[in-house]
């Protein structure tokens, strides 16, 4: 990449970002309920993304990380608890409880993988909508606090909205550094072959497990968010349809690549919304759009952008190419 591309790209993320913060001001509440659902849903589609795009581990138990996270940060700090220490014991139930998803796919792949996560998403949905004990059943949990950040509350939309972002941000800077650091690469060496992986010396069985407990993390942080947002939880929003929504953020933004999730959980939540002027055929129009996208191209809107950049890359070799050869035929 070339010097005037990377300024090019640093500007606009500067502008993105100021967008982010300054834009949202003038929105009213559920403007602003709704960018923060996109942020806490973008966290949650990072860690599929790492799970799936760049490990190639396939999950359907996502939703449910989702769920545990909330659930969790609902239950404490309903009892007193001050949502970071909410958040650390949640971080650590996740990162075990992935742990040990991850074993099934030491043993099968696929769809055999999926329909095993699958069942954990199953399972997770029934805990919570039948053991009123801990989660109170279909009556959910409410009047859940918003917590104070430094002194500063977050009672107001605005605050909790800058609060959203903030953390988006730091899983941004986090997953950024993970995928180009050593871990970064082995994970994607373990997606496109297991055996060379290992054959190069790669503990493919670690770097599996931890796949699974970094993904199911991001699920949880996203969780935690999700409770004090809506300030209201009940069952019905982490059963089996959430975690396919995710996987379809993950898809459609494009799998693999680190802003796939961005645009994936834009089109998810912000695209319904845009398309409510068509009334009752919104949602039609939402499907239609998403399936023609993935018809023209399976690996999601990156993947347009990648095809394009990786076409100019080889015109530009091909040119090169021909100007040296023409430069020797004229020596000679």
């Amino acid at each position: 990449m070339s010097k005037n591309s990377k300024l090019l790209l640093v500007a606009l993320a500067v502008v993105v970002i100021a967008g982010l913060i300054i834009v949202p001001m003038n929105f009213n509440r559920y403007g602003l309920y709704i960018l923060s659902q996109w942020a806490v849903m973008t966290i949650a589609a990072m860690g599929l993304n790492l799970t799936l795009g760049y490990a190639g581990q396939v999950s359907l138990a996502q939703g449910a990380f989702v769920g545990i996270g909330a659930y969790g940060a609902a239950i404490l700090t309903t009892h007193g608890w001050p949502l970071i220490a909410a958040l650390g014991l949640v971080v650590v139930i996740c990162f075990a409880v992935g742990w040990l998803l991850g074993y099934p796919a030491l043993r099968v792949q696929h769809h055999y993988l999926a329909f095993v996560t699958l069942a954990f998403s199953t399972l997770a949905f029934l805990v919570f909508r039948n053991e009123s004990w801990l989660t109170n059943g279909i009556y959910g949990i409410s009047n859940i606090p918003r917590p104070e950040i430094f002194g500063f509350p977050t009672r107001k939309p605005l605050p909790f909205y800058y609060l959203c972002l903030g953390s988006l941000g730091l899983v941004t800077l986090a997953m950024w550094w993970l995928a180009r650091s050593p871990w970064g690469r082995a994970f994607m060496a373990l997606r496109e072959n297991p055996i060379r992986a290992q054959s190069l010396g790669i503990d493919t069985r670690r770097y599996t497990l931890m796949a699974f407990a970094i993904g199911s993390v991001l699920g949880g942080i996203a969780g935690v968010l999700y409770a004090p947002l809506t300030q209201y939880v009940d069952p019905v929003p982490f059963n089996l349809q959430l975690s396919l929504d995710l996987l379809m953020m993950v898809i459609v933004g494009g799998s693999g690549f680190m802003l796939g999730p961005f645009l994936g959980a834009m089109i998810a939540v912000l695209l319904p919304e845009w398309l409510r002027f068509a009334e009752g055929y919104y949602l039609m129009l939402y499907a239609a759009a998403v399936i023609v996208l993935l018809i023209y191209s399976p690996s999601g809107i990156l993947g347009i952008l990648d095809r394009y950049l990786s076409s100019r890359r080889t015109q530009a070799a091909s040119a090169l190419r021909a100007a040296a050869q023409s430069k020797l035929e004229a020596a000679r």
